[in-house]
């Protein structure tokens, strides 16, 4: 049983599609995004806030905001779960420390967590 309908799901889907904001190269984003702190936080409700991030990317909110210092980098692993089959349909926000800026630390930080 849903809480909400396909219908009602279409409708905050169109509202939010009519409200861009376009960015200096042209790009046009969602102007209603989603903040991601204190997700990934707490391993028990991971599936949960999945689940949560996905049904507002079907509501149109495909503006996500993340950064590493976000639950220690868990923010950024539980956005990397919920959108890793759309992830072309989402803009995607990450923000670093600042001793972590800068090409050379942002790439070198990057593949350390990955492998």
């Amino acid at each position: 049983m849903s809480l909400i309908s396909e219908r009602e799901i279409e409708e905050i889907r169109n509202i939010n599609e009519k409200k861009k904001v376009k960015l200096p190269d042209g790009t046009f984003v969602p102007a209603l995004g989603q903040g991601t702190w204190y997700l990934g936080e707490n391993a028990s409700n991971m599936e949960c806030e999945i689940r949560t991030l996905r049904l507002e990317i079907e509501f149109g909110m495909t503006f996500i905001d993340t950064a590493e210092m976000y639950g220690d980098g868990k923010a950024e692993r539980l956005v990397g779960k919920a959108i890793s089959e759309i992830r072309d349909k989402i803009f995607l926000v990450l923000k670093v420390y600042p001793h972590n800026a800068g090409a050379k630390n942002i790439f070198t930080k990057a593949y350390q967590k990955t492998h």
